[in-house]
């Protein structure tokens, strides 16, 4: 569509029905779909030709490039919001442009542009090619479609064609059974949210490909009063699907989460801090591995000699028991990508083999610096920024334990359960998450409840410290984001329980 009619789509989408309109043609966004028919449609669907993609793609190149590629991108972003007992929120907002990128050797030139135009193509592509000062003659490039072999986020009702009116009606459920579980609740606030992206990418090898991208997230917030004590927590689902993600049953699972989690800080203390055995919890302690270890695995770190572990590739760094995966193949999950932003297909990566470090994440350029193939970890926020390495979902695979006799092991220390949040320094490895709650862990028992506490440590060493695996691996499908250099992408992780022999918490003195 041309510049003028989107605007104009966008206005009635946020002013009618908060829906996005198809993609030109009724793409399916199934199994299969990446056809001929397909591509065509999408070309068709950002106004382009491609004799245009040719043309940007040369004019790329002109100076000297080793390698170009565009990738373009509609987003249509859905919000309604409850407060006080009725919603009485809802956004929308659309996003449409193309990015252009350009490599010379380890080098990247980048610039974007909202009106795909050929003009305006044709001058981004000669501002991203002046990261390279030569000239050469550029053959014209053949584009074949890659075809999508596996659809890990068939969204079975997509979002394009569900209104306001129909995604109501589940938040105020929510609302209620909130209210209905327990009589100490004063005020609910909760979400929902839903994201569909076409992306259309091509670039200088002839690689070609479409991708359906459905995202939707429910969030609850609890806040409740006990004998003049407040307390609040939360909880959240988030997946790649559409409007079949909400049911009864969801609405249950998160209803009765909020409510738990929330119930049993009123019985939570701050623990004495210092250095003690920690043992992390299913699900969401996955955290750990995504902030801790996974990111100083992005090999972009290792490639410039930053992260700790530039220098362990095939070594033994952790106990032979532990394998830690980075999956972009895990069906609906919110990290999975069928075709990451650079053309590489959605793969499952060992990071950690039997205790030994066996890949880095890779994304185009850091492949070619170690002279393998990426591994599909090249993601970008939107059609604005460059695409680098980054985690999709992280997590550790089970081991053969029972939670229960590895809380036996521990005299004295800490169960950690919820997680909100953390950050690294990618060079000394050194960590700090912020634990809402959990157990104290005394004589090999969970006793005391505890909350908003702090775990200090340096990853290398985490995870060396780990010394015992349970067999409960779990997956925590909740809204993890994770940013990194001013770009924000959906991530998920989990791990089984495991003890870690010893860190630092950040209680009481």
């Amino acid at each position: 569509m041309d510049r003028r009619n989107f605007l104009k789509t966008g206005g009635l989408a946020l002013l009618g029905s908060l829906a996005a309109p198809s993609l030109v043609g009724g793409c399916a966004p199934g199994k299969g779909a990446n056809d001929q028919a397909t591509i065509s449609r999408a070309l068709k669907h950002f106004g382009v030709s491609e004799g245009d993609l040719r043309k940007v793609m040369a004019a790329a190149l002109e100076k000297g490039g080793d390698y170009a590629d565009l990738f373009f991108e509609h987003t249509f972003n859905n919000y309604v919001g409850l407060q006080d007992g009725a919603v009485n929120s809802c956004s929308s907002d659309i996003d449409f442009g193309v990015g252009i990128r350009v490599l010379a050797g380890d080098q990247s030139g980048y610039a974007y542009v909202e009106d795909v135009t050929l003009e305006e193509m044709l001058k981004a592509a000669r501002v991203a090619a002046q990261i390279a000062s030569n000239t050469k003659t550029v053959s014209p490039v053949s584009l074949t479609e890659k075809p999508i072999t596996d659809n890990y986020y068939t969204a079975a009702t997509p979002w394009d064609n569900i209104l306001l009116k129909d995604k109501m009606p589940y938040l105020q459920k929510l609302n209620d059974k909130i209210f209905a579980l327990d009589k100490r609740v004063q005020k609910v606030s909760a979400s929902l949210s839903d994201t569909t992206s076409h992306i259309l990418f091509c670039n200088s090898e002839g690689v070609t490909y479409y991708d359906y991208r459905p995202m939707v997230a429910m969030r609850a917030t609890c806040v409740m009063a006990e004998n003049g004590k407040i307390e609040n927590s939360g909880a959240a689902r988030a997946y790649r699907k559409g409007f079949e993600f909400l049911t009864d049953d969801l609405i249950d699972i998160v209803a009765r989460e909020a409510v738990d989690k929330t119930a049993i800080l009123f019985q939570a203390i701050k623990p004495k801090g210092g250095e003690m055995p920690v043992v992390m919890g299913a699900g969401g302690a996955g955290i750990l591995l995504h902030e801790a270890i996974g990111h100083a695995f992005e090999a972009d770190f290792n490639r410039k000699n930053i992260s700790i572990f530039s220098d362990q590739l095939n070594k033994k760094i952790c106990n032979e028991n532990i394998n830690v995966i980075d999956d972009a193949t895990i069906p609906f999950n919110r990290g999975s990508v069928n075709i990451d932003d650079e053309g590489t297909e959605g793969q499952k990566t060992y990071i950690v083999k039997d205790g030994v470090l066996n890949s880095f994440l890779h994304d185009r350029i850091s492949a070619k610096h170690y002279g393998i193939s990426s591994t599909g970890n090249g993601r970008r926020e939107s059609f604005r920024k460059i695409p680098i390495p980054r985690m999709r979902a992280t997590y550790m695979e089970a081991g053969n334990m029972k939670e229960e006799d590895i809380i036996a092991s521990v005299k004295k220390g800490i169960y950690a359960d919820i997680f909100l949040n953390g950050q690294v320094q990618i060079g000394a490895g050194d960590f700090t998450f912020f634990v809402k709650s959990g157990y104290m862990i005394e004589n090999g028992k969970l006793t005391q409840p505890i909350k908003d506490i702090n775990i200090i440590g340096n990853g290398p060493k985490a995870l060396a410290d780990i010394t015992m695996v349970a067999d409960n691996d779990k997956i925590d499908n909740g809204t993890w984001t994770c940013g990194k250099d001013g770009q924000s992408v959906p991530v998920t992780c989990g791990m089984p329980s495991a003890l870690v022999s010893k860190l630092t918490v950040g209680g009481e003195s």
